[in-house]
């Protein structure tokens, strides 16, 4: 048996006037650097799940707090599932329907943030990447295009009660004056790329 959350699974709720939005944040394992027994990936896919059953309700009694309540959160609550789930949706080494455990649950919409920036390096960097079968313009890292290639892996999931504005991934094309943000020192910068929504 091991602890579920490999680093973090946390609750901060924001109060926005009268109302509170609760910001559930984690950043599960890796899916890889383990062996046939994939135990980083089965671990990284019961990472996700837990905000599935977390934002589910009180049902998840099995979900114990600090202060040993248990269960979900209250239902009607407004949340925003945020991170780095280490998990694509299509491709890479995630075991499969990981993070479909988030996309597909009832009470949780996908803004599905893109950029051409992604769209243009996938095509540029080749390698890994020509085997992709997911949509390259969701892409949010840029990983070794010898290994994972570029992967949907960072997500901003807000529950069905707010409203979105915009959703996007700051992946400029590399003929933008913003692109040395991300290429002038790749070792300098991080290979995940920022994601953000607007929300109402």
């Amino acid at each position: 048996m091991l602890r579920l959350s490999s680093k973090s699974h946390w609750d901060v709720p924001v109060y926005v006037g009268d109302r509170v939005v609760h910001v559930l944040a984690a950043h599960p394992t890796p899916p890889v650097f383990d062996g046939p027994e994939d135990r980083n990936g089965l671990r990284n896919a019961d990472e996700i799940r837990f905000w599935a059953d977390y934002v589910a309700g009180p049902d998840a009694s099995w979900i114990v707090d600090d202060a040993g309540v248990s269960g979900g959160l209250t239902p009607g609550s407004e949340f925003v599932i945020v991170g780095d789930l280490n998990s694509d949706p299509v491709d890479g080494d995630s075991v499969a329907g990981a993070t479909d455990q988030l996309l597909t649950t009832n009470g949780i919409q996908d803004p599905a943030p893109a950029s051409a920036g992604a769209v243009e390096a996938a095509a540029a960097q080749g390698s890994v990447n020509q085997s992709h079968t997911g949509v390259p313009a969701l892409d949010t890292a840029d990983f070794a295009d010898d290994a994972a290639g570029n992967l949907r892996v960072d997500y901003v999931l807000p529950s069905n009660s707010v409203d979105v504005l915009a959703a996007d991934v700051f992946w400029p094309n590399v003929d933008d004056e913003l692109a040395r943000l991300v290429t002038i020192d790749p070792s300098a910068s991080s290979d995940h790329r920022l994601v953000w929504v607007d929300l109402v």
